[in-house]
């Protein structure tokens, strides 16, 4: 195992071996790491913590997460129902909601070990990175859907202790749309991230 310090102060480890894992993990690995090979950790005391996670998780959610693959795949056919403009503003909503809560998640570990296990190549094009956050008490499995999209490998999925993240807010979205226009859905989200 390797270790190097994440990005929210964690101390992240993965397997190595003969031969590396591959171009979606590397990729996977280069933005959950800090890149300094030492087994450093951030005080929890420090004052300036939650700042400095906020802009890294920013900066990591930006660099990481593909919006409009995350969006498009979460309406799934309801994606079609939604005009140019619609979709433009349904996809930097979205964003802003899966971004608070993969920060709220960075700044709820203080300690934790990350382990990247392995990759699965589905495709090509797709991949499945599994890691694990290991806390005293349990490993929580940690699942990034990966594609390759113009050179890059972007995430498109979080699978979080077996649940998709797409198609829990799929689930919730398909609801709110049986019921309402695509305009009332972007209210919705509106009303969301102006409250949090």
């Amino acid at each position: 195992m390797a270790a190097w310090q994440g990005i929210d102060g964690a101390v992240c480890r993965y397997r190595q071996g003969g031969n590396p894992l591959g171009r979606p993990f590397r990729r996977l690995s280069h933005f959950s790491l800090s890149g300094v090979p030492e087994d450093l950790t951030i005080q929890t005391d420090d004052q300036d913590r939650p700042a400095g996670l906020l802009y890294r998780g920013k900066i990591y959610y930006d660099r990481m997460f593909d919006d409009v693959e995350l969006s498009k795949r979460t309406l799934a056919k309801n994606w079609n129902s939604l005009n140019v403009a619609q979709r433009q503003e349904f996809v930097l909503l979205f964003r802003q909601v899966l971004e608070k809560a993969y920060i709220d998640k960075i700044l709820a570990y203080t300690d934790e070990k990350i382990v990247f296990d392995r990759e699965t190549m589905v495709s090509g094009t797709q991949a499945e990175i599994q890691t694990k956050i290991v806390t005293p008490s349990k490993e929580i499995p940690i699942s990034y859907r990966v594609l390759l999209k113009d050179g890059a490998w972007k995430v498109y999925d979080v699978v979080i202790e077996n649940v998709s993240l797409v198609l829990n807010y799929r689930t919730q979205f398909n609801d709110i749309l049986a019921k309402n226009t695509p305009e009332q859905l972007i209210e919705i989200l509106r009303k969301k991230v102006k409250g949090q």
